[in-house]
């Protein structure tokens, strides 16, 4: 009995991988944030062992899908460091089921460890939060109110 919810986040964790979450984040993310998930000192923060600190705020999740969606402007800091480039919004190119695929790809890559309760994202979360139609600024301003 004990093995079913980590059977389930296997199983979950498979689909996104079936449906290219390690792919669309080479296609989309890692020219950026790097293959290794590491970033680019100044300008692109690191993915790796900052995802699971972003999921453990309480609107965490609703944040990362926002930013895939709709993008990042503005300067922030991770792990002392400062970043000031721009995050394009991804929602124009990407269906929800592939925003999806990237964030529980990213849940659990780079030494990322997904809080416990975690449940995979899906695409109807992603379409839930796309109708919110963001800016940049304002999703730069969810970030602040994140205190990340």
């Amino acid at each position: 009995m004990r093995w079913k919810p980590y059977l389930a986040w296997a199983v979950v964790l498979g689909l996104a991988w079936a449906q290219g979450g390690p792919a669309l984040y080479g296609q989309y993310c890692a020219s950026c944030h790097q293959a290794n998930g590491q970033g680019v000192p100044g300008s692109f923060p690191p993915l790796a062992g900052h995802i699971q600190e972003i999921l453990a705020q309480k609107d965490g999740r609703a944040y990362l899908i926002d930013v895939v969606l709709f993008g990042l402007q503005g300067q922030i800091r991770v792990k002392g460091q400062s970043y000031n480039g721009n995050m394009p919004p991804w929602g124009p190119q990407l269906k929800d089921d592939q925003v999806a695929a990237i964030l529980n790809y990213l849940a659990q890559a780079f030494g990322n460890t997904p809080p416990k309760g975690f449940t995979p994202f899906t695409a109807a979360e992603v379409a839930k939060e796309r109708s919110k139609k963001l800016t940049p600024d304002k999703v730069y301003a969810l970030r602040k109110s994140l205190k990340l």
